[in-house]
């Protein structure tokens, strides 16, 4: 039975999204900044960063197994209250204990929660709307995420640069909080699933079972993730270490621009969600090789900008530009990727085929976060350098991968 877009359910989980990811974004956005403007050093940056995605890596897998088995309802409602938590105790420890071990701590705490509550969110898409509305839902999600991000870095910026850190984080608290009392309204179906034999070898044999899947019987699917993984190492890391290192220790600038650029990201992000909902039936997954293309070419402008523009602002302003071009790109290539994978899943393997597929393509990201910290450290005054050759690399795995886009769309 087809069952409607905008069902009461669906836009429970829409509306604590909404709060959810804006305090998100705000504190992923605040945390980090404080540490790199505390010790002004990127290589420090992106090792607390590489560590961070560590638990992601790991719990992604779990959380799918979970979402698969228990309610995914009672998981988005836990993970929103713990979150709050964390956040609490690292605003009452903050100053009594060494910042760069809190602040590791808390960020690979805060990252590992969002690991396994992705692939909740993901594979509930599949239970509320029918198969035809999968890539209108996701681009939802997905618009949804970018406004969080969009709003969240934006006030952050300005509230942090204000009064500094604390009100920031006392902020995201009753953003997780008010989200989980949302949440608690939404009915998801969930079919029940034996847990006999043990946590371990449930865990076990659900992980088997979605790798022998991808690999087996979605060899092709197996290929894209591998591609994924390259656009995170070269691409996605790049911009994460590379815009707060770039726009607050190179050319100097006030944490709040920052934050707008930060903003510029996520309205990019939301511009590629709007685009993705409206033109869901006319995007082929043989044609989501031109947006990474697309994508890898936005950061030339910003390495040859770097380089024959003297104006700090003029440089700012290219980078903000390219960086939403990026992500236009980017979210609508994401959206693809996510519709087509939940297309070609069985519903009862959704969500750990989501979550496997999450942490392999993930497990790039702290290796490039480090990467590039140590990078941006050791070409001191050729910081620009280091983007042309992320942005070519990117170039070469989009450009490498046409073929598989092509083959997937057959």
């Amino acid at each position: 039975m087809e069952r409607k877009l905008f069902s009461k359910d669906f836009l429970l989980v829409v509306t604590g999204q909404i709060i959810s990811l804006f305090g998100n974004a705000t504190v992923r956005f605040a945390l980090p900044l404080y540490l790199l403007n505390q010790t002004g050093s990127s290589a420090l940056y992106g090792a607390v960063t590489a560590c961070a995605f560590i638990p992601a890596i790991l719990l992604s897998p779990v959380g799918g197994i979970v979402a698969d088995r228990v309610n995914k309802r009672n998981i988005m409602v836990a993970l929103d209250f713990f979150t709050a938590a964390v956040i609490t105790v690292f605003s009452l420890l903050m100053g009594g204990v060494n910042l760069v071990l809190l602040m590791t701590v808390t960020m690979m705490l805060l990252y590992g929660i969002a690991g396994a509550y992705q692939p909740s969110v993901q594979a509930s898409i599949p239970a509320l709307v029918s198969q035809d509305r999968f890539m209108e839902a996701n681009s939802i999600i997905g618009s949804i995420s970018s406004i969080a991000s969009l709003l969240g870095p934006a006030l952050g910026g300005v509230l942090y640069s204000a009064w500094g850190l604390k009100p920031v984080l006392w902020i995201c608290v009753a953003c997780f909080f008010f989200s989980a009392v949302m949440e608690l309204f939404i009915r998801i179906p969930s079919p029940k699933q034996d847990f006999g034999g043990g946590i371990w070898r449930m865990v076990k044999e659900d992980f088997s079972g979605s790798v022998h899947f991808i690999r087996r019987e979605q060899p092709l699917v197996w290929k894209l993730v591998l591609v994924l993984c390259g656009i995170n190492l070269f691409l996605s890391s790049m911009i994460i270490v590379g815009l707060p290192y770039m726009i607050t220790e190179v050319l100097g600038l006030d944490e709040a621009l920052y934050g707008f650029a930060q903003g510029a990201l996520a309205a990019g992000g939301l511009a590629g969600g709007v685009f993705a909902g409206i033109f869901a039936r006319k995007l082929a997954i043989g044609k989501a090789g031109k947006l990474l293309i697309a994508g890898a070419g936005c950061m030339f402008p910003v390495g040859i900008g770097g380089y024959f523009i003297s104006s700090a602002m003029a440089v700012y302003t290219v980078i903000t530009v390219c960086c939403f071009l990026a992500m236009v790109f980017a979210t609508v290539f994401s959206v693809q990727v996510m519709s087509f994978i939940q297309a070609q899943t069985p519903l009862e393997l959704v969500g750990k085929v989501i979550a496997l597929v999450l942490t392999v393509s993930m497990c790039a990201q702290p290796l490039g976060n480090a990467l590039y910290g140590v990078l941006f450290e050791i070409c001191q005054g050729q910081e620009f350098m280091v983007i042309l050759l992320g942005g070519a690399v990117s170039l070469g795995i989009a450009l490498g991968a046409g073929n598989l886009f092509r083959e997937l769309s057959e």
